[in-house]
């Protein structure tokens, strides 16, 4: 498993860990069954509190992603989050969208680039 931490975004330190766990995840690059590393190994590896990535396992055991067992640390239990929040998901992504037509990008150019990512997560481009 490979995270990097993007010292210039704005997001804290433990989102950052959550979204790219998730999107490892997202990718069957971490399996269900699968084991995360140590807390204070991430926290070793990234140069930060081992708090910020305990948090983040916590955030991510919320979301009924990973299983937390003291002591035998996290394991994946899930590709899928349990319950499908549309309207969550809706509020995040119009801010991208209206940076993205902000930009100046066209429909066609914001398509192509929700593809590209969609690919790197899952594959077959999607239409």
């Amino acid at each position: 498993m490979y995270i990097t931490i993007d010292e210039t975004d704005r997001r804290p330190i433990y989102q950052q860990v959550v979204d790219e766990i998730k999107a490892i995840i997202a990718a069957g690059e971490l399996p269900e069954g699968s084991s995360l590393p140590p807390v204070r190994q991430v926290a070793a590896d990234l140069g930060v509190n081992l708090n910020t990535i305990a948090f983040a396992y916590r955030r991510l055991q919320k979301e009924g992603l990973i299983k937390l067992k003291h002591g035998s640390g996290a394991v994946v239990i899930s590709r899928v989050v349990a319950k499908r929040d549309e309207e969550r998901l809706q509020s995040k992504l119009m801010p991208v969208l209206t940076d993205m037509m902000l930009q100046g990008l066209s429909r066609n150019e914001v398509i192509a680039l929700v593809n590209n990512a969609l690919n790197q997560l899952s594959g077959p481009k999607v239409r």
